[in-house]
């Protein structure tokens, strides 16, 4: 009797053992469930989730630095503020400022992961495949269309049958601002001609009558229009119907954004920071620039460059100004993907901030 309770007792015992190390293996399994993306996910019953501090630690890029494309300038400048200004070290990122003159090539093929420039330069060479996306805008203004202040032409309807100069040729912003300026007018872009010209050469071709208006930078042309010699007609600057629109945007290549998400986001945060600081901080902001030899000429004219020019602008006005920009564009016909609007903003656009964007002050 007592030796089939003892061989029952042992029975119990081996069975518990064997229970106890399925259940071990099971709980195991659970608590290194792997992602359909191969990334380790913890049970909800025993380690904490990765913070985010430890998955910036697994991006390509931790800890390397990152390089920003700059060709000089006030519009393009919050970059280089982060930098001065230590937001970029807040954030735990190296920089390198590099100058480029071709921003879409050297960050299509990843020479620089950020720049900031025109949409009107960048937007059709990232809807045609370049590698890059935008993920905030940068400012509103700082181009206008000008005509001879004792001429003829007082609006851009007097520039039917006539050329207008475009200093970074035909294709780039200058251009494409000149025809956006038409088509808000109702004017047929093929009634305009346009005529690539150095901008050191656009007064004296307009003078002598081989042009008959200019889309210039604002601070260029300022002088001009204290001396009474040129005069303002169309504007993304001042103009009610344009004032609002970004001129300018952060563009970070596309596969830096889709492989280092936490830097990119960080980077755009830093960026971000040092437009809002120019916005509340103009004349401080300006004497940077002169000190970091980012601007020249005379210092009050980029002053009220800076003020004219709204670097508050959020994720909400930069997203209607590129789907504005996408459907002219493709009126047009320089975007010409067969892809509706929405689809291509799906592609180029990414504001990574989200909600975060409205607090920055």
């Amino acid at each position: 009797m007592r030796r089939r309770i003892a061989l029952i007792l042992a029975c119990i015992m081996c069975l518990t053992l064997v229970l106890t190390a399925c259940s071990t293996d099971k709980s195991q399994e659970s608590s290194n469930v792997s992602s359909e993306n191969g990334e380790e996910v913890t049970n909800e019953n025993n380690n904490s989730p990765k913070t985010e501090e430890e998955l910036w630690k697994e991006e390509p890029m931790y800890g390397k630095t990152i390089k920003i494309g700059y060709n000089g300038g006030f519009c393009t400048s919050a970059p280089g503020m982060a930098m001065v200004l230590g937001y970029f070290e807040e954030e735990g990122i190296d920089v390198e400022i590099l100058a480029v003159n071709k921003e879409e090539d050297a960050l299509g093929t990843n020479q620089v992961q950020v720049v900031t420039g025109h949409i009107a330069s960048l937007l059709v060479p990232a809807v045609n495949g370049v590698n890059m996306v935008f993920t905030s805008g940068a400012h509103t203004g700082c181009k206008s269309l000008y005509v001879l202040n004792d001429g003829k032409i007082n609006s851009t309807l007097d520039l039917i049958g006539k050329t207008v100069a475009v200093p970074n040729g035909i294709g780039d912003s200058d251009h494409n601002i000149g025809l956006r300026f038409l088509n808000h007018d109702g004017i047929d872009i093929k009634d305009v001609k346009f005529k690539p010209v150095e901008t050191s050469a656009v007064i004296l071709a307009m003078e002598n009558g081989e042009v008959q208006g200019a889309v210039l930078s604002d601070q260029f042309a300022e002088k001009f229009l204290d001396e009474g010699k040129l005069k303002r007609i169309r504007s993304l600057t001042y103009d009610e119907d344009l004032k609002t629109e970004a001129c300018c945007a952060h563009a970070l290549n596309g596969d830096f954004v889709r492989e280092n998400p936490i830097t990119a986001k960080k980077v755009t945060r830093a960026i971000k920071r040092a437009a809002r600081w120019i916005q509340n901080n103009p004349k401080e902001a300006t004497e940077l620039l002169f000190e970091n030899n980012w601007a020249s000429g005379d210092f009050d004219i980029v002053l009220r460059m800076v003020e004219d020019c709204y670097f508050g602008i959020d994720d909400e006005m930069t997203e209607t100004t590129l789907r504005n920009v996408i459907n002219d564009y493709k009126e047009f016909n320089i975007i010409t993907t067969g892809e509706d609007t929405e689809e291509i903003l799906d592609r180029v656009w990414n504001p990574i901030l989200g909600e975060e964007d409205k607090e920055i002050k």
